[in-house]
């Protein structure tokens, strides 16, 4: 399994559009086996969750996501989660795979 995190200052982005940098973590059961951080293309309708399926992407832990967005990445297969913490993606990841992580509203619903 594959898990995006968008990031700003190494930990959890709030607003997942303006993200500069991804961690992309790589879990086998319940361990990390590798973690990359990568440069996004440019923001645009549709563009980051095809890039991010492109990954290989299954799940994305997000502090705020529009809701078009949600819907293209459902498009993708790619599950999201958010209303999450800003941690470091490590500590997510985590949580995650413990079913603890705590997720509150998504940011981005007004």
């Amino acid at each position: 399994m594959k898990i995006a995190i968008p990031l700003a200052e190494g930990k959890l982005a709030m607003h997942f559009g303006h993200s500069k940098e991804f961690a992309i973590i790589e879990v086998n059961g319940s361990e990390i086996k590798n973690k990359e951080t990568l440069e996004p293309p440019p923001h645009e309708p549709d563009v980051l969750p095809k890039w991010l399926n492109d990954q290989g992407v299954n799940v994305v832990l997000a502090g705020g996501m529009g809701g078009r967005a949600l819907q293209l990445f459902a498009q993708h297969g790619i599950k999201v989660l958010t209303g999450a913490p800003a941690l470091p993606p490590e500590d997510l990841v985590a949580q995650y795979m413990e079913n603890t992580l705590q997720s509150g509203d998504n940011a981005c619903d007004h």
